[in-house]
């Protein structure tokens, strides 16, 4: 198994990024050109490495190569945006990759793309680039090619060196398990399981109890062999439940109008052992929105535009405003989810002002954000 926390280290180590390897401050896939030039790096990296790996680490600084971070991005459906937008998709996977200096919450990014051996193009047009359009890459650039140039193997070796030193052995394996539970963790509830006799999982989170039902809230959840965040969540309310050879979340988020709120399944994600030393990610949306009159969230909608104007003026917020300014972000949602597009727009403009003026606003923001890409890829 590979320790992707190593993997990282060992491709930064490689401080120019070239034709099997790049790095990104951060991605946005939520916007055409953010989109559209995250194909085609991919498309690029898969065309250069016919035969083996390729990566993107997410989360680092350009010029001298400092982790900084990112926010845990949990988005399964990436091979969805990858195949929609490709001929000759590669195989895509992002992983989160915790450190130990970064705040609660923000991760390295690891894109790994896996070419099929054919040659990738764009299937069609997007932002500036046309559809048919062919990505290689020259050192740390990605470039348009022409379509019948031959795909050449020229990293195997390297990659697979790379690989090799970032393997994983029992020591690391322990080490993860006590840092996690002793030194991470130690104000939540922590509990760890070892699957296949080869992968261990760990998982923290506040308990609460409803009923028969065990519900965690601010839930880390790490396969510790690989150094992989499989899911946080600093909000919502999760259910865990195992099995000899699985290990299945069901995340809940709340969601209504003023008093009436309620509990909705979000996703349910597996994660499915084998005995040959793999396993299988699968998460299944099971959000049904909650419908409301259209003149109320018309309402709704241009009270949160106004306070949202208040803010962008630099207006003082009465007391009553500054609770409402809470409940932004998810009547925001509820009106995108009964119609609304633009309700998106306006939690965008909201973003920078959020995270000046409310934290705890900006971090429920940030998750409706996070629900409104599930839906959409979904």
């Amino acid at each position: 198994m590979i320790n992707k926390r190593l993997l990282v280290k060992n491709l930064l180590a490689h401080n120019d990024e070239n034709s099997f390897y790049d790095k990104k401050r951060f991605i946005s896939i939520g916007e055409k050109e953010g989109k559209a030039k995250f194909l085609k790096h991919v498309c690029a990296l898969a065309n250069s490495n016919p035969k083996n790996n390729s990566f993107i680490v997410v989360g680092v600084e350009d010029e001298d190569n400092k982790i900084v971070g990112v926010d845990f991005f949990d988005d399964s459906k990436i091979q969805n945006l990858v195949n929609a937008y490709l001929d000759s998709p590669p195989l895509i996977a992002y992983e989160n990759i915790p450190f130990p200096h970064l705040p609660e919450g923000k991760v390295v990014g690891l894109v790994t793309i896996k070419s099929n051996g054919k040659v990738c193009a764009l299937r069609k047009n997007i932002w500036k680039y046309y559809g048919g359009a062919v990505f290689f890459r020259e050192g740390s650039i990605s470039l348009p090619k022409a379509f019948d140039i031959e795909l050449k193997d020229i990293n195997s070796g390297k990659v697979a060196t790379i690989e090799q030193h970032a393997r994983n052995n029992i020591e690391l394996t322990l080490d993860g398990v006590i840092d996690f539970m002793n030194n991470r963790h130690p104000d939540l509830t922590s509990s760890y399981k070892v699957f296949k006799e080869q992968f261990v999982v760990c998982w923290a989170g506040q308990e609460k109890k409803v009923k028969d039902q065990v519900y965690y809230s601010r839930v880390d959840i790490e396969l510790i062999n690989e150094q992989v965040k499989l899911f946080y969540s600093a909000l919502d309310e999760v259910t865990i439940t195992y099995d000899e050879n699985s290990f299945t979340t069901l995340e809940y988020i709340q969601l209504g109008l003023g008093s009436q709120q309620k509990y909705y399944p979000l996703e349910e994600m597996t994660i499915t052992f084998a005995e040959n030393g793999n396993y299988n990610i699968n998460s299944e949306l099971l959000f049904q929105p909650p419908q409301y009159d259209k003149k109320t969230l018309h309402h709704i909608f241009n009270a949160n535009s106004a306070l949202l104007q208040k803010l962008q003026k630099g207006q003082t917020l009465t007391s009553h405003e500054n609770e409402d300014l809470l409940h932004l972000p998810d009547t925001y949602l509820i009106c995108y989810l009964n119609g609304f597009e633009e309700a998106k727009e306006r939690m965008e403009e909201a973003r920078p002002l959020l995270k000046r003026k409310s934290g705890k606003a900006y971090q429920i923001l940030k998750e409706s954000l996070r629900v409104i890409r599930k839906v959409r890829y979904n």
